[in-house]
């Protein structure tokens, strides 16, 4: 080989090895774009986060916030007050114009009241699972009007179809990660919070409809449900907005990247620069999602009520006994509820202190005395909701969670998870007390576990498919709203039957026998 070819091969060599270099630095350039354009979409998703949180951040100042709590009171006190004019009449009869109601079980038979509570009891327990309310407030119109149960025993069934949906519904979510965060999707800070005054106004709720008349208890759960299903309804509204901004920025930087992308001749397959994370598995991501320290610590304070509700259900009405046993249910709930709120106070404090402005939980408020005392007084509310209704609480605390900036996948996890326990507690206490068929109760329960899983499943894959979260908030305000219409209904047509029969409409005797 002379010398002219071997310098001809020297330079063919080294331009090879510079078009080498250069498609490597071509693809460092590249993937750089792509980790920056990452970076840039998760800066895009933060600011969107924040917009949102912004919506929610510090609720009790929030002007939607404050003329829907003028409603509800203003609404609530007109009510009350008319209740006190009503009281002033006669009152023959009493005990027959309570919530003592005969107990009326039909059997389970297949005809077209079962049909029909099957289709009605699988899309409430569906979708009301979805958003994290239940669904009581259909079951229980359902289950008195079209099945024929009495109010009792409607109650007690409602109980038990949410406690199945619930229970399939928090197993579905321990199997699924957190969308955005290395974290748990339940919420056990949150969970915590409220699930010792969730059953502490259980409680109340339960004492208030023995003193209540039915009409009253209708008029206030329709005044909070269409107060609730309009603030959700406007947040799903705000949130879709939201989501429609943040595609709008996502599919910007995409064709920002597609264009940076095209001009690389990519002639050999090759690894990504960038570590890519490793995919959990199902067992893996429901081994995290558990945590057990914060589960025995609500599996107490349920054992604590429950014994506490035997007791009290075991004695005489109004005897000593019966009233230590009910305000023993008071320093059991604050408690822990005190506990997890000093906590959460902390270390918000601490975090402040070193200038980390990080959320000490999913809730996106600062834990100082005016909102943890705001959160406390709406578990109140939304356990004396359930008490009245026969439901798990969910109507309040699924809008709750929304309002103090939760995301809506964790707000409906953490939601369905309290109710589980909310409801088994009640389910257990009526088995004891034989207020609901078992046979009913059975299949009632196997319908809506079916339909809490079948209901996780189908909405959580559609939000992943059309990147809407705001679709889990749009199914809470609906499901929120169709029970206002469903009670509404059921409430309008009692009341008129008691007008018509000049029946008393006042308050009623508690320690009445």
């Amino acid at each position: 080989m002379d010398k002219k070819e071997t310098y001809n091969l020297l330079l063919q060599s080294k331009a090879a090895s510079e078009r080498g270099k250069n498609k490597v630095h071509l693809r460092i350039i590249v993937e750089q774009e792509q980790e920056e354009s990452s970076l840039s979409l998760f800066g895009v998703q933060k600011k969107a986060k924040r917009s949102m949180d912004t919506i929610s951040f510090g609720i009790i100042h929030s002007s939607i916030s404050k003329k829907l709590i003028a409603y509800l009171i203003t609404a609530s006190s007109i009510a009350i007050a008319i209740t006190f004019l009503f009281s002033n009449g006669s009152q023959d009869d009493p005990i027959a114009l309570s919530s003592r109601s005969v107990r009326v079980w039909p059997d389970l038979e297949l005809n077209w009241r079962s049909i029909f509570a099957t289709v009605v009891g699988f899309l409430g327990s569906g979708f009301g699972t979805v958003g994290g309310v239940g669904g009581g407030g259909i079951f229980v119109p359902m289950l008195n009007l079209v099945v024929g149960f009495d109010t009792k025993s409607a109650a007690a069934l409602s109980k038990c179809m949410i406690m199945g949906a619930s229970a399939s519904s928090v197993w579905y979510n321990l199997q699924v990660s957190h969308p955005s965060k290395d974290v748990p999707i339940i919420d056990y800070n949150l969970a915590l919070l409220f699930q010792p005054m969730l059953m502490l106004g259980i409680t109340i709720g339960v004492e208030l409809s023995v003193i209540f008349p039915y009409w009253l208890i209708t008029v206030l759960i329709i005044i909070l449900f269409l107060g609730t299903s309009s603030r959700s309804f406007f947040k799903a509204v705000q949130m879709w907005k939201q989501e429609t901004i943040l595609k709008m920025e996502v599919e910007k930087q995409q064709e920002r990247l597609k264009s940076s992308a095209s001009d690389v001749v990519n002639e050999s397959k090759y690894e990504p620069l960038l570590p890519q994370p490793a995919k959990k598995s199902k067992f893996d991501t429901l081994v995290f999602n558990i945590r057990w320290k914060g589960i025995l610590v609500l599996i107490l304070v349920w054992s604590s009520f429950l014994v506490l509700q035997m007791l009290k259900n075991g004695s005489e009405i109004c005897s000593p006994f019966y009233w230590v046993v009910n305000i023993l249910q008071v320093p059991t709930a604050m408690s822990v509820f005190i506990w997890e709120a000093m906590k959460l106070w902390r270390e918000s404090r601490d975090r402040r202190m070193c200038g980390n402005w990080e959320c000490v939980c999913e809730a996106s408020i600062e834990w100082n005395a005016m909102q943890i005392l705001f959160c406390a007084l709406c578990g109140l509310l939304g356990g004396t909701v359930g008490g009245l209704l026969g439901s798990g609480g969910g109507f309040i605390l699924g809008p709750l969670l929304l309002e103090i900036g939760v995301i809506p996948q964790v707000a409906s996890a953490t939601a369905t998870f309290v109710m589980m326990f909310s409801s088994s507690l009640s389910v257990v206490e009526f088995y004891f007390l034989k207020r609901f068929p078992i046979p009913y109760a059975i299949y009632l329960i196997a319908v809506s576990v079916i339909a809490g899983f079948w209901g996780q499943l189908f909405v959580r894959k559609l939000v992943k498919a059309l990147g809407r979260a705001s679709i889990i908030v749009f199914i809470l305000s609906s499901v929120i709203f169709a029970s206002a219409l469903t009670m509404g209904v059921v409430g309008t047509e009692k009341t008129i039957a008691m007008i018509k029969q000049n029946e008393y409409m006042g308050f009623l005797h508690f320690c009445e026998k």
